[in-house]
């Protein structure tokens, strides 16, 4: 199968322990309703610095998670050879999102600014805490304060004010002193 070299991967999931003699394993979906992990296909599994693509042959539900078995994975022995890949899709697959909604990605690399004018940094990553998601964002290196990162909750309307991307911004209502 052969994919552009410029498409862009997404990380939804990862391969965990084998499951069965039968060539199965489970899966930990890092989609927001787990069984849509399975709505993308190829999957490029990534692991041990190589990349393969590969076909879910069938999957289920197994108490509160995921199993599956890949076509031409038979066995335990086979499957074992695919635990702890990574499942990237790439980003295209993705569902559109309204203009108020951003993936983890959209964010990354934004300017954080308070709604005081203060520049806070730059978004480095997030979090899931389980209540809300959590902006981490990498201080400016002059930062009055001295922090080096600020981690600030993503609670839409209360502290993440407004996102821009076409201005690459996001702004908060933050005190920088925390």
């Amino acid at each position: 199968m052969s994919q552009s070299q410029n498409e862009e991967y997404i990380l939804v999931g990862k391969i965990g322990a084998s499951y069965g003699i039968k060539g199965w394993f489970k899966i930990n979906a890092y989609t927001e309703v787990p069984e849509g992990i399975f709505d993308y296909v190829p999957w490029r599994v990534t692991l041990n610095g190589s990349n393969r693509f590969v076909k879910v042959a069938e999957w289920r539900r197994h108490n509160k998670g995921l199993i599956a078995k890949f076509d031409g994975v038979d066995n335990m022995n086979d499957a074992e050879a695919w635990l702890h890949g990574e499942i990237y899709v790439t980003a295209d697959q993705l569902p559109e999102l309204s203009d108020d909604e951003f993936y983890w990605r959209d964010l990354k690399d934004m300017l954080v600014k308070t709604d005081k004018g203060y520049d806070l940094g730059k978004v480095s990553g997030l979090m899931e805490t389980g209540s809300n998601d959590v902006l981490v964002v990498d201080a400016n290196p002059t930062d009055a304060f001295g922090k080096t990162e600020r981690l600030i909750p993503y609670i839409q309307d209360d502290v993440i004010l407004s996102v821009n991307k076409e201005e690459n911004t996001i702004t908060v209502d933050w005190d920088p002193g925390f």
